[in-house]
């Protein structure tokens, strides 16, 4: 595999060198898109948040000064992005409003029930059997709770289809498809939202 294909295959499970060079790309190279998805996030002030695969923490510190009361977990199953997490929001752990571990959103290690909202930013990509991690993620999120999904992708753009074909475990998802596997996970209303210029979705599901 050549350095350009090892470096692309950082994306999903960032680790050593080239994964610490994804990861600073991926909070610089997101932020706009992470921020435009944000917007749409429901104005509550939540108390207990979740953020599913955190990768550099750009998120969940944007997460953390939007809901200025709440705590927020973040997780990753990437040792490498819990690392780089933890770094980059050290002063709210050391407020206590966050904590950061290693953990997959197969098994999440929460009891049902725990986080008022849970987030999930450029990750869904990679969720292996996308019904089964969504029902996860409804089985830890308490009653009405938000699930918050952003994507670089609509599951249609040339771009995201060529990295599809070259990254390891990549899938892209159409908002029909999201809509349709929360619908059938239980989610009650669902509201989606795409970028009126580039393929950035938000998608907004209530349990």
């Amino acid at each position: 595999m050549g350095l350009f294909l090892k470096f692309i295959n950082n994306t999903r499970k960032p680790s050593g060198i080239l994964g610490k060079i994804m990861i600073y790309s991926m909070n610089k190279g997101h932020a706009k898109m992470a921020d435009w998805g944000i917007k749409h996030f429901p104005k509550i002030q939540f108390q207990n948040l979740l953020d599913i695969g955190c990768g550099g923490g750009r998120n969940a510190l944007t997460l953390l000064k939007k809901y200025d009361c709440a705590h927020l977990t973040a997780v990753d199953y990437s040792p490498l992005c819990v690392e780089k997490t933890r770094q980059y929001n050290q002063q709210f752990i050391k407020e206590k409003r966050c904590d950061v571990l290693e953990a997959n959103v197969q098994t999440l290690p929460f009891p049902s029930d725990s986080f008022e909202m849970v987030t999930a930013f450029e990750t869904i990509y990679f969720w292996p059997g996308l019904e089964d991690c969504f029902k996860e993620v409804y089985r830890v999120l308490s009653h009405e709770g938000y699930f918050c999904i952003v994507s670089e992708s609509d599951g249609e753009d040339a771009e995201s289809q060529k990295y599809e074909k070259i990254i390891d475990g990549m899938h892209n998802y159409t908002l029909i498809q999201i809509k349709e596997t929360l619908k059938k996970v239980g989610f009650k209303t669902i509201d989606c939202f795409h970028h009126e210029v580039k393929p950035w979705i938000a998608v907004i599901a209530r349990k």
